[in-house]
């Protein structure tokens, strides 16, 4: 992910203009999210690892950027580390560095990602990932902010603030023995929860009105605007995928609906009929339309999924191309 602009004079910013820049991509009124933006700042201030949960697409890589552009790093590294994605045997060399001939295919000497965030932050997600041994490691220099290179008897020694973020419950990892529980409360001096959307549901219409601007941006503008109904659908939905969903809606309608003034059932999210609407409908009107509802949304997200090919789609739809295709006509769908 691209750093945002802040970064760039975030050196020169007054305390005032620090705290409004560090907030500026946290989007939200409710006041459980109000909440948490709140302490941000007395967290930054605090510089002791933080510990950030919620469930997958709330924002926790935001939120740690925040902290740090909120903190006395500011000017310095924010490097983000999906922990996930780095193989066990690969980890203490990624993290610490190694030197030339440490291991077979070492050829040169590498620096790590410690040394790369002098400074400044290191955020690691899902750190629930990382192995027994890993966890080890990653312990004693959270203890004493010392390390080795891989492959080097010297130690070093490194200033860089330590961000994790998990979706998974922790105390439940400890107890089945797959997380340590010394490295848990060497991370979580400062424990921040982020909560899902379907908590905060008034901060939606923010939400989608700041999403929307920023990709019709990307596509040169675009004017068109969500009815009430559609908003209001929006605002129902439970949203498992949190922010992240939110975020994919908003780009799906960008790209496969043409419509002016977007209204429920163009919506790639499943909208149940609102109540007010049954008493005017009869039993087959009103499951003609919950029908179509559903139709079209799954039609997107398979079209999306499967990159605009119809055959793919088709195929994992179990149905026939050509009445797969009908549906992408009947409801006006852009291949693409």
């Amino acid at each position: 992910m691209t750093q945002p602009k802040i970064h760039i004079d975030i050196v020169n910013a007054t305390p005032n203009e620090r705290l409004s820049r560090g907030l500026a991509q946290l989007v939200g009124a409710d006041p459980v999210f109000v909440a948490l933006k709140q302490k941000l700042p007395l967290v930054a201030r605090h510089g002791a690892p933080v510990l950030l949960t919620g469930e997958t697409g709330t924002g926790k890589e935001l939120c740690a950027r925040a902290l740090h552009y909120l903190s006395a790093r500011a000017a310095r590294a924010f490097l983000p580390v999906n922990c996930g994605a780095i193989p066990f045997e690969l980890f203490e060399s990624e993290l610490f560095g190694h030197q030339r001939g440490a291991f077979t295919g070492a050829s040169a000497t590498q620096t790590g990602l410690i040394e790369e965030a002098e400074g400044g932050t290191l955020f690691l997600d899902e750190i629930d990932s990382l192995s027994p041994a890993a966890q080890v490691k990653l312990l004693r220099f959270i203890e004493n902010h010392t390390y080795h290179s891989l492959g080097s008897a010297r130690e070093r020694h490194a200033d860089v603030w330590i961000i994790a973020a998990t979706n998974r419950d922790l105390n439940e990892a400890i107890r089945v023995g797959s997380f340590r529980e010394d490295l848990y409360y060497r991370l979580a001096v400062m424990n921040l929860s982020l909560p899902p959307l379907r908590d905060r549901r008034a901060d939606v219409p923010l939400l989608v009105n700041h999403l929307w601007s920023r990709y019709a941006e990307q596509r040169n503008g675009d004017s068109r605007q969500f009815s009430r109904r559609a908003l209001e659908a929006l605002c129902q939905y439970s949203w498992p995928g949190n922010i992240r969903e939110l975020e994919n809606v908003i780009r799906q309608l960008l790209v496969l609906s043409d419509v002016e003034i977007i209204e429920p059932e163009d919506l790639p999210i499943p909208v149940p009929l609102p109540q007010k609407l049954l008493p005017t409908l009869s039993f087959n009107q009103a499951r003609a339309q919950i029908i179509a509802q559903f139709e079209k949304a799954y039609v997107t997200d398979l079209l999306q999924s499967n990159g605009g090919n119809v055959s793919q789609s088709a195929k994992a739809a179990q149905k026939e191309r050509r009445s797969f295709g009908r549906l992408i006509k009947k409801y006006q769908l852009e291949k693409r």
